[in-house]
């Protein structure tokens, strides 16, 4: 089972901006507004193997305002061998040093810079994952 989240957490870790625009993505899970269900495509901007993800939006997207009022979240990564979905929480991060950190180049597109009053960070944290690697699987908990 550790070999199958060790090469989870490197495919995620290839999928991140990790300092540049590399036009990867993965899909956030939400509940919506008004109560429904709803997925997002998002650029991941950092990782830590399959503990937690950040990623770059603004204070007024929908996505952060779905965090603020329910920080339940669903993260997936997926292509034809793998299908990587993470359960866990999600948060609004302001913080000058963890905007900095997260900031990668293509963001400029969109904020003025990494002190952009708009601009923040949302943190998902991994509490459940289940894992399709080169067609093993691992099911848990973190």
């Amino acid at each position: 089972m550790q070999q199958i989240i060790d090469k989870a957490a490197q495919i995620i870790r290839t999928r991140c901006a990790n300092g540049s625009y590399a036009g990867q993505y993965c899909v956030v899970a939400q509940e919506e507004l008004d109560g429904r269900l709803t997925a997002s495509v998002i650029t991941p901007a950092k990782a830590e193997g399959i503990a937690w993800v950040t990623f770059c939006t603004g204070l007024g997207a929908n996505k952060s305002k779905r965090a603020l009022r329910d920080d339940r979240a669903s993260v997936c990564f997926a292509a034809d061998d793998y299908n990587i979905t993470l359960i866990g929480r999600i948060e609004v991060l302001t913080d000058e040093a963890t905007k900095r950190e997260n900031w990668y180049e293509g963001m400029e597109e969109h904020f003025s810079g990494p002190d952009d009053p708009n601009y923040c960070v949302l943190r998902f944290v991994t509490r459940a994952y289940n894992l399709l690697v080169d067609w093993n699987e691992a099911r848990g908990e973190l």
